[in-house]
This record gives C-alpha cells, structure tokens and sequence, in this order.
C-alpha cells in the first residue's frame, strides 16, 4: 500500500495529544515536523519549555482546557472530555493533516477534501486490553466502566476518519487491526544512537530499567522480582507513577 500526496500539500496540520514531556511520541512528532516547516501544531494541552526546540519554534495550538489552572498536574482526569475537544480543532484549510495518536488525537475532524494520515502509537491502551494496569482497584475499576464504554465506541467509529494508519510497529499494527478493523503501514521510529556508548564489561551486579512511569510499563514487577531475587535494580526515567514507584522499598 502506498500513499499518494501529489499534488503536494500546501496547509498542514499536525495533531499530538498532549506536549508535556519529551519522550518517544514527542520526538517522533518532531521528525515529522521537520519534513513540514511550515506546518501547525495542534494539541490539547502544552506545557511551555518540556519538549525539544524543534517543537518549540513551531507556531502550537491548543484546546480550551489548556487554560484551567495548573491544568498539567491533573489533565489525564478529564479524560472523558479529551474526545470532545480533539473534535473541536478547527481544521479548515488545511489539506493534509498527520495525526501523532496515542490517545484522541486521531478523532479530529478533517476539512472536506482533506487527507488524514494518523501515525499511531497505540490504540488507547486504557481504554481497550491494558484497563486493569490503570484501573487495579476494583471499585475505581467498576466505576471507570461507564466512562470506558463510551470511550471504545468513539475510539473504534473516529477511527474512520483515519484515511490511511501508520503503525510504529508490527505490534500496534495488529491492534488496530483487531480494534479499528483497518490496515496499517508498519513505519519502525528512528532510533537515534548518538547518546549511547559501549561498555567494556557486562559484569555488573544490577538489572537496569529505562523507561516511562507509566501504569502499562509495570516497573513495580521489576522491583518486586528484584526484591525477591535480592537483586540490585536502577531505574531511571519519570512519569505519573513516579510517587507509587518511590513507596516500593529497595531489594537490598
């Protein structure tokens, strides 16, 4: 399958979920934004100075609740109200829009006549096979299931509005197979080695976890395998379980 963009566009339009960290989807975001200078950046909420400057020197638009106070400490609670507001983006004149997804930005609605190509991380994991990694109480759990059957029917008929998916993997491919009921193009992100250096001895007497703190992640099966094998761990990253994961005692 190929993907045909002549005539070339003239008004793009790029969506993210959210800018309020730089980490993966953000810094494929910007290797997208760097093949279109002159496009706009459209999300649902941005934090000023937490991405790269690439991203920065972008001209950023943002939804509504951007502008509730210290609305970056609580923003995954309105979660109920991400898919109304990704749908609210005025999109006219522009002809090609790139949705960078991993949550709602894929539900925007394009202009007539526009092309809508959403490079997807992921269908929304809480919402579909990772809901008890976020929801692990079960009174939270049951309530979350009113809210959570909403969100899998916008997810699933917005998903129509996609005029060809991307996937970051063969992985996400099959899930939005299996979710969408579409195709997708399997495009692997880059992967920049420029940070990175060799190292004389494996020998070290610790396991070692680099990543987001993310509910899905399940770092604390790590620390609690390393509890229990009495083994070191480092783990190095942040995220929204950054509290949760301090409680967890160190394995020695």
């Amino acid at each position: 399958m190929r993907i045909d963009l002549t005539p070339a566009p003239r008004h793009v339009a790029l969506i993210h979920d959210w800018l309020v960290s730089y980490r993966g989807g953000e810094k494929c975001l910007e290797a997208i934004a760097e093949l279109y200078p002159q496009a706009t950046i459209h999300t649902l909420f941005y934090k000023p100075g937490s991405v790269g400057p690439i991203l920065e020197s972008y001209k950023i638009k943002v939804s509504p609740l951007n502008r509730l106070p210290n609305v970056i400490r609580y923003y995954r609670y309105l979660l109920p109200f991400l898919p109304m507001m990704s749908e609210g983006f005025d999109l006219s004149g522009y002809d090609l829009v790139i949705s960078s997804s991993h949550c709602v930005a894929k539900g925007i609605v394009p202009a007539p006549g526009a092309l809508h190509i959403c490079y997807s991380h992921t269908p929304m994991r809480y919402a579909w096979d990772r809901v008890r990694d976020y929801f692990r109480n079960p009174l939270t759990y049951n309530l979350a299931q009113f809210i959570l059957h909403y969100l899998r029917l916008w997810d699933s008929t917005s998903s129509d509005r996609v005029d060809h998916f991307i996937a970051n993997s063969h992985w996400t491919a099959d899930r939005i197979q299996k979710y969408y009921r579409r195709n997708a193009i399997v495009v692997h992100p880059f992967v920049d080695h420029t940070g990175f250096q060799s190292v004389a001895s494996t020998n070290q007497d610790y396991y070692l976890v680099v990543a987001g703190f993310a509910p899905y992640k399940r770092i604390d099966l790590a620390i609690e395998a390393c509890r229990k094998l009495k083994r070191k761990l480092k783990i190095v990253g942040d995220g929204q379980d950054a509290r949760k994961l301090k409680t967890h005692k160190d394995p020695n």
